[in-house]
């Protein structure tokens, strides 16, 4: 039987419905290519069309993952001690204000005996701050008056048969305790000495206790005065003890003024003068000489000089000379020595790289210095530096990061590190093609 549709004799074309439905396109049309962003896009409307709201949502709301933080390496500083120009004989110390010292009891150096050694009349130094402990002069008075009695001229004989140094006294004179003070202080007067600390306290002996109880107040347990000037060779102190009553004159709004005076006009007693003749020069202003056969020749002495561009005040002692002209020419050859052991040590410089961030998604940004800072510091230093960057995800420029600590032989100085450059949020297309980095 022969279909209607088909001639008898003609093939069968199994395909030929199929080509007549799905006619293929003409030979001449271009082939379309399709893009990967499109295909992305396509991705990324397949996962919200069927059902990936619920990523794309979390996606969106993440927090993102830390940037990388890089710590810069960095180097210590040594700085070495200087050489001193320290005296051939005796032994002494020197410190400045403000300073500590690498050495024991916290002076910046010292040579000779660290032992007890007489003092002279540097003892004078405990008996003046010893007095005003317990008659404080108000600011802008003068003190109490002071009547002097036969009492006293004995005093002044005594002192004169103990070969000791004098000044001028008579029964009925009257001096404010500043005048007093400044007769002690300035010539050295023994009798003057033994007539304060005994105004004072009532007794020698009252004096000598509450010295002791002053000194063990003041941490000077190495000190030991058993009289009122220093003539005894039992009175005795170290020379690291000696610079710490430097010290503490240094900052008496009484004495330092007094000390620093190379002359002074006192009614009843006349001009004055100080015995320390190195007043004026190398910048010395203060504070006490002392000469006994046991101590020798000797100087605590202060000194206000500018070393780096700043302002330093130096206290420092020497003891055991031959002779005060000696010592004197001594302590100008030591003083030049100490001050070139100041040195200005650079902590960090404007705009220091101490540390880098980079983010997952190429943003990076630098942990700077916002600004320079240096310390003053004195002989031998070692430095370390610490760096502690904040954890960021993103942050802008000129934010804090994080800290910088240099170490500067046991003392930290800390300096805030900020951000050079930003690190932003990548945006909703990083989040949502970066699960594996977003959700981890």
């Amino acid at each position: 039987m022969s279909s209607p549709t088909r001639p008898d004799n003609s093939p069968l074309d199994v395909f030929g419905a199929v080509e007549a439905e799905n006619p293929a396109p003409p030979a001449s049309a271009p082939r379309r290519r399709v893009r990967p962003a499109a295909i992305v896009a396509a991705v990324l409307a397949a996962v919200v069309v069927g059902g990936g709201g619920a990523y794309a949502a979390t996606a969106a709301s993440a927090d993102l993952p830390e940037a990388t933080a890089l710590v810069a390496r960095t180097s210590p500083t040594v700085l070495e001690d200087p050489a001193l120009a320290w005296p051939s004989y005796g032994s002494g110390a020197i410190t400045a204000l403000g300073f500590d010292g690498a050495e024991q009891d916290g002076v910046l150096a010292r040579y000779g005996s660290a032992d007890p050694v007489p003092t002279g009349s540097i003892a004078k130094v405990v008996t003046a701050l010893v007095i005003l402990s317990a008659k404080p002069i108000a600011e802008g008075t003068d003190g109490e008056t002071i009547t002097f009695t036969d009492a006293d001229v004995g005093y002044y004989a005594e002192s004169l048969a103990e070969n000791g140094s004098v000044a001028p006294v008579s029964a009925g004179l009257e001096l404010t305790q500043r005048e007093a003070l400044t007769v002690l202080m300035l010539p050295s007067a023994n009798n003057y000495s033994k007539s304060l600390a005994i105004w004072a306290f009532g007794s020698e002996e009252a004096y000598l206790a509450a010295a002791r109880a002053w000194l063990d107040g003041q941490g000077l347990a190495r000190t030991v005065v058993t009289d009122t000037s220093g003539l005894s060779p039992e009175t005795v102190s170290t020379t690291a003890d000696m610079v710490r009553l430097g010290e503490l004159l240094v900052a008496d709004p009484v004495l330092a003024p007094i000390v620093a005076l190379p002359t002074a006009d006192i009614p009843g007693v006349g001009t004055i003068e100080n015995t320390n003749t190195l007043l004026g020069r190398g910048g010395v202003d203060g504070i006490k000489t002392g000469t006994t056969d046991e101590a020798g020749s000797c100087l605590l002495f202060s000194v206000d000089t500018t070393v780096e561009g700043q302002p330093v005040t130096l206290v420092g002692v020497v003891v055991g000379a031959r002779t005060h002209p000696q010592l004197a020419a001594d302590i100008l050859t030591l003083l030049p020595s100490v001050e070139a052991g100041f040195r200005t040590l650079p902590l960090a410089a404007d705009g220091q790289d101490f540390g880098s961030y980079t983010s997952l998604w190429g943003d990076s940004a630098v942990a700077e210095t916002a600004e320079a800072r240096s310390v003053l510091t004195w002989g031998a230093a070692t430095t370390s530096t610490t760096v502690a960057l904040d954890p960021l995800e993103t942050v802008s420029d000129g934010s804090s990061v994080g800290t910088v600590t240099v170490e500067v032989d046991g003392t930290p100085y800390e300096l805030p590190l900020v951000a050079d450059g930003a690190i932003e949020d990548p945006g909703f297309g990083w989040r949502l093609t970066h699960p594996a980095e977003l959700l981890g």
